[in-house]
């Protein structure tokens, strides 16, 4: 008989993933960088530690000029004049000012959008912290390098400004068609002996998503309501077409062994989605939490409850890392952005807050960690009464563990950058930030924190060597992690 080593079959599913992205040529996304950093992480973990990460995923390009607004006189005032009829007006974002423990060169100041006052509480708190202009990117690259033709020494991410493309670059390597996300890739190496809680370390409550995707692990999707039942076989389901003799011989045909193999393989996948819906089922519990939910239409409050409950089960689940996908839609705001945009806002605040609070009651607040990301930004200039296709944005992060009360990265000068003498560095046209930090770094700053030593960071990330602590042609710094988690 043939033994397989567990520990050399992870290292060659890793390392052939790792070829399959040098060749990509791409920037690494949150997902595919979680994803190796996943694999290191959790065979470090101590036998008693449990970690947790938690995708908030914006579809359509969150439009990051009235989400994190420039407030001092001096940047708002040109925001404002870019802008037009869809800046936010001054008065309404006091409340919402953002005062982090260490002010910002230059007196730049920012505001969150007057919807995210939640959110803003939490930043007071310390509990969230703004990572600024952060997108894919493959090296440090100017606005210059940007249009040259030379594309073998400035390579940029693929199909930039596309929105299937650009999602799938967040949460895999590559374009459209990828098959392969981070948390797909924690789910191969968790079947490295821990077969049953495999199943239970990637879980999308948001449908199916290439973020989840492995090799070999299957991701587990739940609704907001708990596990997906097969109510012929279910043992929770009474009856079939409301006979019990129906409903027994559909639970005998499920479990018959069968010579031809694909229908073998098709009971033992029926099988073993019973078995994992009973316990889920049994982790959730019931759906009373310590603190109120928003409804009223907000899902994704609807699908972050269903994390916190599966949090709480994770012991029954018999799982020390954990990857959850949720996410809501709507962001794709080419018109109607000052009207539409802040009720999305008021929704993403209310949900995240209510999480991190439920966390908190669980006492492992520092333990999970939710971060935001979307397609791309959007455009500074306006269409008329909204906003087009961008490249880089700012994102959230959040948790117990985040050094919070802080923003990370460099603050982009307020121009649109259509000619060679506005900012030349920091914008490709109408706006759209060049991202001055990469998801790389994003990435590391990620894995450090989930338990991936140092000396493992370049291999997981194979970008991430160009963004060491290096001074690009623009004067901007690329530290090799950003700082943000303790």
């Amino acid at each position: 008989m043939h033994l397989i080593d567990p520990a050399r079959h992870t290292r060659r599913a890793f390392l052939r993933r790792s070829g399959q992205l040098a060749m990509a040529g791409t920037a690494l996304p949150f997902a595919l960088n979680l994803a190796a950093m996943g694999e290191a992480a959790a065979q470090a973990a101590p036998s008693d530690d449990y970690k947790a990460l938690v995708c908030v995923f914006l579809f359509g390009g969150n439009d990051y000029a009235n989400t994190l607004v420039n407030f001092d006189t001096d940047s708002y005032n040109k925001y404002s004049t870019i802008r037009g009829a869809i800046a936010l007006p001054y008065a309404g974002l006091a409340a919402t000012e953002l005062k982090p423990t260490m002010a910002l060169a230059n007196g730049r100041k920012y505001a969150l959008n007057p919807a995210m006052g939640g959110l803003a509480t939490l930043f007071d708190q310390g509990k969230l912290a703004v990572q600024l202009n952060v997108g894919p990117l493959v090296k440090p690259l100017t606005r210059a390098q940007f249009n040259s033709p030379n594309r073998r020494d400035f390579p940029i991410p693929p199909k930039l400004f596309s929105h299937n493309d650009q999602q799938s670059i967040w949460q895999s390597s590559s374009p459209e068609g990828s098959t392969i996300g981070w948390g797909g890739n924690l789910g191969d190496l968790m079947l490295n002996g821990q077969r049953d809680a495999s199943l239970f370390t990637c879980i999308s409550v948001a449908g199916n998503a290439v973020f989840l995707s492995g090799d070999e692990a299957l991701q587990y999707q739940v609704g907001t309501g708990g596990a997906v039942r097969i109510n012929s076989v279910s043992p929770a389901t009474g009856s079939v077409y409301g006979s019990s003799a129906v409903k027994a011989a559909m639970q005998q045909l499920a479990q018959q062994g069968r010579s031809h193999t694909l229908e073998n393989e098709y009971n033992k996948v029926t099988l073993r989605a019973v078995e994992a819906e009973g316990r889920i089922t049994s982790a959730i519990q019931s759906d009373v939490m310590d603190v109120t939910f928003p409804t009223n239409g907000n899902n994704l409050a609807a699908q972050l409850k269903m994390v916190a409950r599966l949090i709480r089960g994770r012991a029954s689940l018999g799982v020390k890392r954990q990857v959850f996908f949720v996410s809501m839609g709507g962001y794709d705001l080419h018109d109607d952005l000052d009207t539409k945009q802040g009720p999305l806002m008021q929704r993403l605040s209310d949900a995240m807050v209510a999480f991190q609070q439920q966390m908190e009651k669980l006492q492992i607040a520092d333990k999970v960690t939710a971060f935001t990301a979307s397609d791309f930004g959007r455009t500074l200039s306006s269409n008329g009464n909204g906003s087009d296709h961008g490249w880089g944005s700012h994102h959230f992060v959040m948790g117990g563990a985040v050094k919070g009360k802080a923003f990370y990265g460099t603050p982009p000068p307020v121009s649109v950058g259509n000619t060679a003498a506005d900012d030349d560095q920091w914008h490709v046209g109408q706006g759209r930030l060049l991202p001055t930090t990469s998801v790389d770094q994003y990435a590391a700053t990620l894995a450090k924190w989930f338990g991936v030593p140092d000396s493992d960071l370049n291999s997981i990330l194979p970008n991430l060597k160009n963004f060491n602590n290096v001074t690009a042609p623009s004067g901007i710094v690329y530290p090799r992690t950003m700082g943000f988690m303790a």
